[in-house]
Protein backbone atom coordinates (compact mmCIF):
# COMPACT_ATOMS: atom_id res chain seq x y z
CA UNK A 1 0.00 0.00 0.00
CA UNK A 2 1.43 3.44 -1.01
CA UNK A 3 2.08 6.03 1.78
CA UNK A 4 2.23 9.39 2.03
CA UNK A 5 5.72 10.50 2.63
CA UNK A 6 5.57 14.17 2.31
CA UNK A 7 2.65 16.84 1.54
CA UNK A 8 0.45 17.73 0.82
CA UNK A 9 1.15 21.48 -0.25
CA UNK A 10 -1.52 23.66 -1.54
CA UNK A 11 0.27 25.76 -4.73
CA UNK A 12 -1.36 27.17 -6.94
CA UNK A 13 -4.71 28.73 -7.13
CA UNK A 14 -6.45 30.02 -10.23
CA UNK A 15 -7.71 33.42 -9.38
CA UNK A 16 -8.54 34.12 -13.35
CA UNK A 17 -11.63 31.79 -13.18
CA UNK A 18 -11.72 30.68 -9.25
CA UNK A 19 -12.09 27.18 -10.04
CA UNK A 20 -8.89 25.16 -9.80
CA UNK A 21 -5.79 24.69 -8.02
CA UNK A 22 -2.97 22.70 -7.73
CA UNK A 23 -1.80 20.10 -4.63
CA UNK A 24 1.99 19.05 -4.73
CA UNK A 25 2.65 15.29 -2.51
CA UNK A 26 5.20 12.90 -2.63
CA UNK A 27 4.62 9.21 -2.18
CA UNK A 28 6.41 6.13 -0.96
CA UNK A 29 6.00 4.61 -4.35
CA UNK A 30 4.73 4.33 -7.81
CA UNK A 31 0.91 5.23 -7.40
CA UNK A 32 -2.08 7.59 -8.46
CA UNK A 33 -2.37 10.46 -6.45
CA UNK A 34 -6.10 11.45 -6.15
CA UNK A 35 -7.34 14.77 -4.67
CA UNK A 36 -11.06 14.72 -3.38
CA UNK A 37 -12.56 17.41 -1.72
CA UNK A 38 -16.17 17.54 -0.27
CA UNK A 39 -17.54 19.77 -2.65
CA UNK A 40 -17.73 17.09 -5.02
CA UNK A 41 -14.23 18.56 -6.88
CA UNK A 42 -11.17 17.23 -7.39
CA UNK A 43 -8.48 15.40 -9.76
CA UNK A 44 -6.22 12.81 -9.89
CA UNK A 45 -2.40 12.34 -12.01
CA UNK A 46 -0.07 9.52 -11.61
CA UNK A 47 2.74 9.80 -9.83
CA UNK A 48 6.74 10.90 -11.84
CA UNK A 49 10.29 9.30 -10.54
CA UNK A 50 13.08 11.17 -9.72
CA UNK A 51 16.26 9.36 -8.25
CA UNK A 52 13.81 6.59 -6.45
CA UNK A 53 11.44 9.29 -5.05
CA UNK A 54 7.94 9.62 -6.25
CA UNK A 55 5.96 12.43 -6.73
CA UNK A 56 2.45 13.85 -7.82
CA UNK A 57 1.50 17.71 -8.42
CA UNK A 58 -2.25 16.67 -8.74
CA UNK A 59 -4.58 19.23 -11.29
CA UNK A 60 -7.62 20.06 -9.04
CA UNK A 61 -10.98 21.19 -11.24
CA UNK A 62 -14.61 21.81 -10.70
CA UNK A 63 -14.29 23.91 -7.29
CA UNK A 64 -16.83 26.94 -6.81
CA UNK A 65 -15.56 30.22 -6.74
CA UNK A 66 -16.08 32.10 -3.55
CA UNK A 67 -15.76 28.91 -1.57
CA UNK A 68 -13.14 26.97 1.40
CA UNK A 69 -13.84 23.36 0.71
CA UNK A 70 -11.75 20.42 2.76
CA UNK A 71 -10.05 17.70 1.01
CA UNK A 72 -8.50 14.79 1.39
CA UNK A 73 -5.76 12.58 -0.14
CA UNK A 74 -5.60 9.20 -1.80
CA UNK A 75 -3.10 7.15 -2.62
CA UNK A 76 -4.54 4.16 -5.07
CA UNK A 77 -8.10 5.10 -3.97
CA UNK A 78 -6.66 4.66 0.04
CA UNK A 79 -7.21 8.01 2.00
CA UNK A 80 -3.66 8.96 3.69
CA UNK A 81 -4.77 12.48 4.58
CA UNK A 82 -5.56 13.89 6.65
CA UNK A 83 -3.89 12.21 9.08
CA UNK A 84 -5.11 13.26 12.42
CA UNK A 85 -2.69 15.04 15.48
CA UNK A 86 -5.67 17.83 15.82
CA UNK A 87 -5.41 20.17 12.85
CA UNK A 88 -8.27 21.68 11.26
CA UNK A 89 -9.08 19.96 8.20
CA UNK A 90 -7.44 20.76 4.85
CA UNK A 91 -8.99 23.59 2.91
CA UNK A 92 -8.83 25.31 -0.78
CA UNK A 93 -9.93 28.76 -0.47
CA UNK A 94 -11.02 29.98 -4.20
CA UNK A 95 -11.23 34.35 -5.01
CA UNK A 96 -15.04 35.56 -5.75
CA UNK A 97 -14.43 37.18 -8.62
CA UNK A 98 -11.17 37.07 -11.12
CA UNK A 99 -10.42 40.86 -11.67
CA UNK A 100 -9.08 42.85 -14.38
CA UNK A 101 -10.30 45.57 -16.71
CA UNK A 102 -13.44 47.21 -15.44
CA UNK A 103 -14.10 44.13 -12.94
CA UNK A 104 -13.72 44.52 -9.42
CA UNK A 105 -10.93 42.37 -7.76
CA UNK A 106 -11.06 40.43 -4.51
CA UNK A 107 -8.79 42.18 -1.77
CA UNK A 108 -5.64 40.17 -1.47
CA UNK A 109 -3.81 38.87 2.12
CA UNK A 110 0.41 38.30 1.11
CA UNK A 111 2.30 37.00 4.29
CA UNK A 112 5.73 36.95 3.32
CA UNK A 113 9.68 36.24 4.39
CA UNK A 114 12.82 34.50 4.34
CA UNK A 115 15.40 32.61 5.61
CA UNK A 116 13.98 29.26 7.59
CA UNK A 117 15.81 26.67 9.40
CA UNK A 118 13.77 24.24 10.30
CA UNK A 119 12.78 24.30 13.77
CA UNK A 120 14.01 21.66 16.18
CA UNK A 121 11.31 18.84 17.66
CA UNK A 122 9.11 20.06 20.34
CA UNK A 123 11.26 18.46 23.32
CA UNK A 124 13.84 20.19 22.37
CA UNK A 125 15.28 23.67 22.27
CA UNK A 126 16.61 25.28 19.34
CA UNK A 127 19.43 28.06 18.86
CA UNK A 128 17.34 30.44 17.10
CA UNK A 129 14.06 31.14 19.16
CA UNK A 130 10.56 30.95 17.98
CA UNK A 131 10.02 29.94 14.31
CA UNK A 132 7.47 32.74 12.96
CA UNK A 133 6.09 30.12 10.63
CA UNK A 134 5.86 27.46 12.75
CA UNK A 135 3.78 30.23 15.73
CA UNK A 136 1.92 31.55 12.55
CA UNK A 137 0.52 27.93 12.18
CA UNK A 138 -0.21 27.39 15.55
CA UNK A 139 -2.16 30.58 15.93
CA UNK A 140 -4.36 29.88 12.46
CA UNK A 141 -5.03 26.31 13.56
CA UNK A 142 -5.80 27.01 17.25
CA UNK A 143 -8.23 29.99 15.97
CA UNK A 144 -10.86 29.54 13.43
CA UNK A 145 -11.55 33.14 13.56
CA UNK A 146 -8.45 34.05 12.68
CA UNK A 147 -7.77 35.56 9.14
CA UNK A 148 -5.39 33.77 6.98
CA UNK A 149 -3.34 34.33 4.64
CA UNK A 150 -4.57 34.08 0.41
CA UNK A 151 -0.64 33.65 -0.18
CA UNK A 152 2.79 33.06 1.39
CA UNK A 153 5.67 34.35 0.03
CA UNK A 154 8.67 31.97 0.73
CA UNK A 155 11.79 34.33 -0.35
CA UNK A 156 14.61 32.46 -0.30
CA UNK A 157 16.54 29.76 1.86
CA UNK A 158 13.79 27.51 2.35
CA UNK A 159 16.33 25.02 3.37
CA UNK A 160 19.61 25.15 4.26
CA UNK A 161 22.03 22.89 2.31
CA UNK A 162 25.38 24.29 3.88
CA UNK A 163 24.25 24.93 8.05
CA UNK A 164 22.69 21.55 9.42
CA UNK A 165 20.64 20.37 12.31
CA UNK A 166 22.64 17.98 14.34
CA UNK A 167 19.75 15.26 13.96
CA UNK A 168 21.13 15.65 10.17
CA UNK A 169 24.44 15.90 10.70
CA UNK A 170 24.21 12.55 12.52
CA UNK A 171 22.22 11.17 9.77
CA UNK A 172 24.93 12.10 7.25
CA UNK A 173 27.39 10.63 9.17
CA UNK A 174 26.36 7.51 9.10
CA UNK A 175 25.90 7.51 5.55
CA UNK A 176 29.64 8.84 4.30
CA UNK A 177 32.57 10.32 5.43
CA UNK A 178 32.33 13.40 6.54
CA UNK A 179 35.80 14.08 6.47
CA UNK A 180 35.31 14.02 2.69
CA UNK A 181 34.38 17.21 1.09
CA UNK A 182 31.61 18.68 1.41
CA UNK A 183 31.68 17.59 4.86
CA UNK A 184 28.90 18.19 6.81
CA UNK A 185 26.91 19.61 3.91
CA UNK A 186 24.35 17.80 1.39
CA UNK A 187 26.31 16.43 -1.19
CA UNK A 188 23.23 14.63 -3.64
CA UNK A 189 19.68 14.61 -4.02
CA UNK A 190 18.92 12.29 -1.09
CA UNK A 191 20.70 14.30 1.40
CA UNK A 192 17.89 17.10 0.09
CA UNK A 193 14.89 14.92 -0.04
CA UNK A 194 16.25 14.76 4.03
CA UNK A 195 16.17 18.76 4.57
CA UNK A 196 12.63 18.92 2.99
CA UNK A 197 11.38 16.54 5.38
CA UNK A 198 13.06 18.11 8.71
CA UNK A 199 11.44 21.49 7.70
CA UNK A 200 8.12 20.25 5.99
CA UNK A 201 7.55 17.22 8.38
CA UNK A 202 7.03 19.54 11.48
CA UNK A 203 3.30 18.98 12.01
CA UNK A 204 2.24 23.10 12.10
CA UNK A 205 4.45 23.84 9.24
CA UNK A 206 2.79 20.61 7.24
CA UNK A 207 -0.59 21.63 7.97
CA UNK A 208 -0.18 25.25 7.36
CA UNK A 209 1.12 24.68 3.43
CA UNK A 210 -1.77 21.93 3.12
CA UNK A 211 -4.01 24.77 3.50
CA UNK A 212 -2.71 28.09 2.65
CA UNK A 213 -1.33 28.63 -1.23
CA UNK A 214 2.77 28.85 -1.21
CA UNK A 215 5.03 30.78 -3.87
CA UNK A 216 8.69 30.26 -3.46
CA UNK A 217 12.20 30.98 -5.25
CA UNK A 218 15.80 30.19 -4.15
CA UNK A 219 18.54 32.15 -2.10
CA UNK A 220 22.21 31.19 -2.02
CA UNK A 221 21.64 28.69 1.10
CA UNK A 222 18.86 26.59 -1.28
CA UNK A 223 22.38 25.85 -2.86
CA UNK A 224 25.28 27.06 -0.86
CA UNK A 225 26.13 30.88 0.38
CA UNK A 226 27.48 32.84 -1.99
CA UNK A 227 25.93 31.14 -4.36
CA UNK A 228 27.49 32.73 -8.00
CA UNK A 229 28.94 35.92 -6.18
CA UNK A 230 31.46 36.16 -8.65
CA UNK A 231 33.52 34.74 -12.00
CA UNK A 232 36.21 33.50 -9.85
CA UNK A 233 34.36 32.17 -6.56
CA UNK A 234 32.11 30.41 -9.74
CA UNK A 235 35.46 29.13 -11.17
CA UNK A 236 37.25 27.71 -7.79
CA UNK A 237 33.83 25.65 -6.99
CA UNK A 238 34.13 24.14 -10.41
CA UNK A 239 37.48 23.42 -9.70
CA UNK A 240 36.41 21.08 -6.65
CA UNK A 241 35.42 17.41 -7.56
CA UNK A 242 32.01 17.80 -4.82
CA UNK A 243 30.47 20.37 -6.56
CA UNK A 244 28.81 19.45 -10.08
CA UNK A 245 26.69 16.95 -8.08
CA UNK A 246 26.18 19.41 -5.60
CA UNK A 247 24.82 22.47 -7.79
CA UNK A 248 22.93 19.12 -10.07
CA UNK A 249 21.21 18.05 -6.88
CA UNK A 250 20.35 21.73 -5.81
CA UNK A 251 18.29 22.47 -9.09
CA UNK A 252 16.93 19.28 -9.64
CA UNK A 253 15.22 19.37 -5.83
CA UNK A 254 14.09 23.04 -5.96
CA UNK A 255 12.30 21.59 -9.43
CA UNK A 256 11.09 19.10 -8.17
CA UNK A 257 9.93 20.40 -4.07
CA UNK A 258 9.50 24.11 -4.58
CA UNK A 259 9.67 25.19 -8.59
CA UNK A 260 7.22 23.15 -10.18
CA UNK A 261 4.79 24.26 -7.83
CA UNK A 262 5.04 27.59 -8.67
CA UNK A 263 3.51 26.82 -12.43
CA UNK A 264 0.05 27.65 -13.38
CA UNK A 265 -1.87 24.73 -14.99
CA UNK A 266 -1.43 26.00 -18.54
CA UNK A 267 2.09 26.62 -18.12
CA UNK A 268 2.39 22.55 -16.83
CA UNK A 269 1.14 21.66 -19.85
CA UNK A 270 3.08 23.89 -22.11
CA UNK A 271 6.63 22.54 -20.23
CA UNK A 272 8.97 20.18 -22.31
CA UNK A 273 10.49 18.87 -19.34
CA UNK A 274 7.39 17.98 -17.18
CA UNK A 275 6.23 16.08 -19.81
CA UNK A 276 9.54 14.47 -20.17
CA UNK A 277 9.58 13.06 -16.68
CA UNK A 278 6.13 12.00 -16.56
CA UNK A 279 6.51 10.09 -20.11
CA UNK A 280 9.34 7.66 -18.45
CA UNK A 281 9.09 5.50 -15.80
CA UNK A 282 12.34 7.44 -14.38
CA UNK A 283 12.82 11.23 -15.19
CA UNK A 284 15.92 11.36 -13.44
CA UNK A 285 18.20 11.99 -16.44
CA UNK A 286 16.00 14.23 -18.35
CA UNK A 287 15.88 16.21 -15.02
CA UNK A 288 19.63 15.55 -14.54
CA UNK A 289 20.13 16.98 -18.15
CA UNK A 290 18.05 19.98 -18.01
CA UNK A 291 20.33 21.12 -14.53
CA UNK A 292 23.52 20.66 -16.36
CA UNK A 293 21.90 22.61 -18.88
CA UNK A 294 20.70 25.25 -16.33
CA UNK A 295 24.21 25.64 -14.71
CA UNK A 296 26.23 25.82 -17.66
CA UNK A 297 23.99 28.45 -19.44
CA UNK A 298 21.42 30.28 -16.98
CA UNK A 299 19.81 31.57 -20.24
CA UNK A 300 18.92 28.38 -21.33
CA UNK A 301 16.37 27.78 -18.29
CA UNK A 302 14.11 30.43 -16.27
CA UNK A 303 13.22 30.38 -12.55
CA UNK A 304 11.52 33.33 -12.18
CA UNK A 305 7.38 33.78 -13.05
CA UNK A 306 4.72 35.96 -12.96
CA UNK A 307 1.12 35.76 -11.17
CA UNK A 308 -2.03 38.13 -11.45
CA UNK A 309 -4.16 37.67 -8.53
CA UNK A 310 -7.28 39.98 -9.89
CA UNK A 311 -5.69 43.64 -9.83
CA UNK A 312 -2.34 42.76 -8.44
CA UNK A 313 0.69 41.93 -10.17
CA UNK A 314 3.53 39.22 -8.77
CA UNK A 315 6.79 39.17 -10.58
CA UNK A 316 8.87 36.89 -8.87
CA UNK A 317 12.73 37.42 -9.77
CA UNK A 318 15.57 35.22 -10.22
CA UNK A 319 18.51 36.91 -8.22
CA UNK A 320 20.73 33.83 -8.13
CA UNK A 321 21.16 31.83 -11.49
CA UNK A 322 20.31 34.49 -13.94
CA UNK A 323 23.50 36.69 -13.20
CA UNK A 324 25.98 37.65 -15.61
CA UNK A 325 29.33 37.30 -13.64
CA UNK A 326 31.99 38.72 -15.83
CA UNK A 327 33.87 41.53 -14.00
CA UNK A 328 33.45 43.96 -17.47
CA UNK A 329 29.77 43.05 -18.05
CA UNK A 330 28.29 42.09 -14.34
CA UNK A 331 24.54 41.74 -13.88
CA UNK A 332 22.25 40.71 -11.40
CA UNK A 333 20.00 39.97 -14.52
CA UNK A 334 21.12 38.75 -17.40
CA UNK A 335 20.11 40.62 -21.02
CA UNK A 336 16.43 38.14 -21.32
CA UNK A 337 16.08 37.62 -17.46
CA UNK A 338 16.18 41.67 -17.45
CA UNK A 339 13.77 41.73 -21.15
CA UNK A 340 11.53 39.70 -19.17
CA UNK A 341 10.63 41.66 -16.28
CA UNK A 342 10.77 44.93 -17.84
CA UNK A 343 7.84 42.91 -20.63
CA UNK A 344 6.00 41.97 -17.81
CA UNK A 345 6.17 44.87 -15.34
CA UNK A 346 4.82 47.17 -18.39
CA UNK A 347 1.90 44.47 -20.34
CA UNK A 348 -1.40 45.87 -19.34
CA UNK A 349 0.28 48.79 -17.61
CA UNK A 350 -2.98 50.74 -16.12
CA UNK A 351 -4.87 46.85 -15.65
CA UNK A 352 -3.32 46.13 -12.45
CA UNK A 353 -3.08 48.27 -9.15
CA UNK A 354 -0.02 46.62 -6.94
CA UNK A 355 2.96 45.81 -8.76
CA UNK A 356 4.88 43.16 -6.54
CA UNK A 357 8.27 42.34 -7.62
CA UNK A 358 9.64 39.63 -5.60
CA UNK A 359 13.28 39.72 -5.07
CA UNK A 360 15.21 37.61 -2.54
CA UNK A 361 18.00 40.35 -2.44
CA UNK A 362 17.04 43.59 -1.46
CA UNK A 363 17.42 46.41 -4.02
CA UNK A 364 17.42 49.47 -1.66
CA UNK A 365 19.77 48.53 1.30
CA UNK A 366 20.99 50.33 4.25
CA UNK A 367 23.08 53.41 2.60
CA UNK A 368 26.73 52.39 3.91
CA UNK A 369 26.26 49.01 2.97
CA UNK A 370 24.61 49.75 -0.64
CA UNK A 371 27.56 52.56 -0.90
CA UNK A 372 30.64 49.57 0.44
CA UNK A 373 29.00 47.50 -2.27
CA UNK A 374 28.99 49.93 -5.47
CA UNK A 375 33.08 50.70 -3.94
CA UNK A 376 33.66 47.43 -3.92
CA UNK A 377 32.22 46.46 -7.86
CA UNK A 378 34.61 49.22 -8.80
CA UNK A 379 37.44 47.40 -7.32
CA UNK A 380 36.73 44.22 -8.58
CA UNK A 381 36.39 45.43 -11.56
CA UNK A 382 39.91 46.80 -12.09
CA UNK A 383 39.41 50.70 -11.41
CA UNK A 384 42.10 51.08 -8.54
CA UNK A 385 44.35 48.70 -9.54
CA UNK A 386 44.98 44.86 -9.59
CA UNK A 387 45.92 44.47 -5.96
CA UNK A 388 42.92 46.73 -5.13
CA UNK A 389 40.88 43.90 -7.45
CA UNK A 390 42.53 41.06 -5.25
CA UNK A 391 41.31 42.78 -1.95
CA UNK A 392 38.11 43.50 -3.02
CA UNK A 393 37.63 39.70 -4.16
CA UNK A 394 38.24 39.30 -0.98
CA UNK A 395 35.90 41.47 0.93
CA UNK A 396 33.10 40.44 -1.45
CA UNK A 397 32.68 36.72 -0.22
CA UNK A 398 33.93 37.72 3.29
CA UNK A 399 31.29 40.63 3.81
CA UNK A 400 28.56 39.14 1.24
CA UNK A 401 28.79 42.05 -0.81
CA UNK A 402 26.40 40.67 -3.68
CA UNK A 403 22.97 42.35 -2.93
CA UNK A 404 21.65 44.86 -6.23
CA UNK A 405 24.13 47.21 -5.42
CA UNK A 406 26.81 45.14 -6.23
CA UNK A 407 25.86 45.25 -9.79
CA UNK A 408 25.42 48.71 -10.34
CA UNK A 409 24.03 48.49 -13.90
CA UNK A 410 21.54 46.35 -13.04
CA UNK A 411 20.46 48.63 -9.34
CA UNK A 412 19.90 51.62 -11.76
CA UNK A 413 18.07 49.43 -14.50
CA UNK A 414 15.89 48.40 -12.05
CA UNK A 415 15.31 51.77 -10.23
CA UNK A 416 14.72 53.42 -13.93
CA UNK A 417 11.87 50.75 -14.48
CA UNK A 418 10.42 50.90 -11.53
CA UNK A 419 10.26 55.08 -11.89
CA UNK A 420 8.51 54.49 -15.23
CA UNK A 421 6.06 51.50 -13.84
CA UNK A 422 5.51 54.39 -11.38
CA UNK A 423 4.82 57.35 -13.30
CA UNK A 424 1.88 58.77 -14.93
CA UNK A 425 -1.79 58.77 -15.51
CA UNK A 426 -1.60 54.44 -15.71
CA UNK A 427 0.59 54.11 -12.38
CA UNK A 428 -0.57 51.81 -10.38
CA UNK A 429 -1.08 52.60 -6.41
CA UNK A 430 1.85 51.11 -5.41
CA UNK A 431 5.03 49.15 -6.51
CA UNK A 432 6.78 46.68 -3.32
CA UNK A 433 9.61 45.06 -3.67
CA UNK A 434 9.61 41.88 -1.80
CA UNK A 435 13.22 40.73 -0.17
CA UNK A 436 14.57 38.79 2.88
CA UNK A 437 18.02 37.47 2.97
CA UNK A 438 19.27 40.18 5.24
CA UNK A 439 18.55 39.00 8.91
CA UNK A 440 16.66 42.07 9.65
CA UNK A 441 13.07 43.66 9.16
CA UNK A 442 12.73 47.33 7.56
CA UNK A 443 10.61 49.64 5.33
CA UNK A 444 12.45 52.45 2.78
CA UNK A 445 11.28 54.53 0.03
CA UNK A 446 12.74 55.79 -3.01
CA UNK A 447 12.59 59.91 -3.90
CA UNK A 448 11.69 59.16 -7.40
CA UNK A 449 9.41 61.33 -9.17
CA UNK A 450 6.57 58.53 -9.20
CA UNK A 451 2.50 58.43 -9.09
CA UNK A 452 2.95 55.98 -6.97
CA UNK A 453 4.24 55.05 -3.90
CA UNK A 454 7.18 52.73 -3.89
CA UNK A 455 8.61 50.76 -1.30
CA UNK A 456 11.27 48.41 -0.11
CA UNK A 457 9.66 45.78 1.81
CA UNK A 458 12.33 43.37 3.44
CA UNK A 459 11.20 40.81 6.34
CA UNK A 460 14.03 38.31 7.45
CA UNK A 461 14.53 35.85 9.30
CA UNK A 462 11.52 33.38 9.26
CA UNK A 463 14.14 31.52 11.87
CA UNK A 464 17.53 31.94 12.19
CA UNK A 465 19.74 34.22 13.94
CA UNK A 466 22.06 37.29 14.20
CA UNK A 467 25.48 37.92 15.16
CA UNK A 468 25.55 41.23 17.68
CA UNK A 469 28.31 42.74 15.76
CA UNK A 470 26.21 42.28 12.16
CA UNK A 471 23.04 43.80 14.09
CA UNK A 472 25.16 46.72 15.16
CA UNK A 473 26.38 46.68 11.64
CA UNK A 474 23.45 47.13 10.32
CA UNK A 475 21.90 49.88 12.86
CA UNK A 476 25.56 52.15 11.72
CA UNK A 477 24.79 51.04 8.07
CA UNK A 478 21.37 53.42 8.75
CA UNK A 479 22.46 56.10 10.59
CA UNK A 480 24.01 59.32 9.85
CA UNK A 481 27.24 58.34 10.28
CA UNK A 482 26.78 55.23 8.08
CA UNK A 483 25.85 57.72 5.08
CA UNK A 484 29.12 60.09 5.55
CA UNK A 485 31.46 57.01 5.78
CA UNK A 486 29.40 55.61 2.38
CA UNK A 487 30.42 58.58 0.66
CA UNK A 488 34.26 57.98 1.73
CA UNK A 489 33.83 54.50 -0.18
CA UNK A 490 32.56 56.29 -3.00
CA UNK A 491 35.36 58.71 -3.43
CA UNK A 492 37.62 56.07 -2.67
CA UNK A 493 36.04 53.72 -5.48
CA UNK A 494 35.00 56.97 -7.95
CA UNK A 495 32.19 55.50 -8.29
CA UNK A 496 29.97 58.84 -7.79
CA UNK A 497 26.17 59.00 -6.28
CA UNK A 498 23.96 56.23 -6.87
CA UNK A 499 21.10 57.33 -9.40
CA UNK A 500 18.18 56.98 -6.45
CA UNK A 501 18.28 58.08 -2.71
CA UNK A 502 16.02 57.15 -0.42
CA UNK A 503 15.31 57.02 2.85
CA UNK A 504 14.41 54.43 6.20
CA UNK A 505 10.59 54.78 6.96
CA UNK A 506 10.14 51.59 9.08
CA UNK A 507 12.57 49.44 11.34
CA UNK A 508 14.96 47.92 11.58
CA UNK A 509 13.85 45.08 13.70
CA UNK A 510 15.93 42.32 14.64
CA UNK A 511 13.98 38.28 15.47
CA UNK A 512 11.99 35.91 13.59
CA UNK A 513 9.29 37.79 12.02
CA UNK A 514 7.15 37.71 8.77
CA UNK A 515 5.60 40.32 6.91
CA UNK A 516 1.84 40.67 5.79
CA UNK A 517 0.56 42.91 3.06
CA UNK A 518 -3.19 43.43 2.52
CA UNK A 519 -4.22 44.89 -0.36
CA UNK A 520 -8.02 45.97 -1.09
CA UNK A 521 -8.70 48.31 -4.43
CA UNK A 522 -5.91 50.69 -4.23
CA UNK A 523 -5.16 50.80 -0.83
CA UNK A 524 -2.29 48.74 0.86
CA UNK A 525 -1.05 47.83 4.94
CA UNK A 526 1.47 46.60 6.15
CA UNK A 527 1.74 44.56 9.19
CA UNK A 528 5.02 42.95 10.86
CA UNK A 529 4.60 39.79 13.92
CA UNK A 530 7.24 38.46 15.66
CA UNK A 531 7.52 35.21 17.10
CA UNK A 532 8.29 35.39 21.02
CA UNK A 533 8.80 32.93 23.16
CA UNK A 534 6.94 32.29 25.76
CA UNK A 535 4.22 30.26 28.05
CA UNK A 536 2.62 27.99 26.97
CA UNK A 537 4.15 28.53 24.15
CA UNK A 538 5.28 31.20 21.63
CA UNK A 539 2.67 33.91 20.18
CA UNK A 540 3.36 36.66 17.77
CA UNK A 541 3.53 40.14 18.15
CA UNK A 542 2.06 42.85 15.99
CA UNK A 543 5.13 45.69 15.92
CA UNK A 544 3.74 47.34 12.73
CA UNK A 545 0.48 48.45 11.60
CA UNK A 546 0.86 50.79 8.81
CA UNK A 547 -1.42 52.05 6.08
CA UNK A 548 0.67 52.31 3.11
CA UNK A 549 -1.71 54.12 0.87
CA UNK A 550 -5.40 56.09 1.52
CA UNK A 551 -7.89 54.23 0.95
CA UNK A 552 -9.97 55.64 -2.35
Amino acid sequence: MAGLRLGPLLRHVDWDTGDAATIWVEADRPCTAEVRCADGSGGSVRTFQISGHHYALVPVTGLTPGTTTAYEVLLDGITVWPAGGGFPPSTISTPAVGGGPGRPSPGLRVTFGSCRQAAPPADRRGPHGADALDTLAARLAHDPLEVRPDLLLLLGDQVYADHLSRATRTWLAARRDLREAPGAQVADYEEYTRLYYESWLDPEIRWLLSTVPSLHIFDDHDVIDDWNTSAAWLAEMRATAWWPERVLSGLMSYWVYQHLGNLSPAELAADPLYAAVRATPDGTDALRAFAAAADADPASARWSYRRDFGRTRLLMVDTRAARVLAEDGRAMLDPAEQLWLRENALQGHGDYDHLLIGSSLPWLMPPLIHDAEVWNAALCRGERGPRWARIGEDLRRRSDLEHWAAFPASFAALSDLIEEVGTGPKAPSTVCVLSGDVHHAYVAEPRIPSTARVFQLTCSPVHNSIHTAVKWGFRLGWSRLGRWLGRGFSRHGRTGRPPVTWRRTGGPWFGNQLMTLALAGRSARLRLDQARSGRPGARLVTVLDRELTAAE
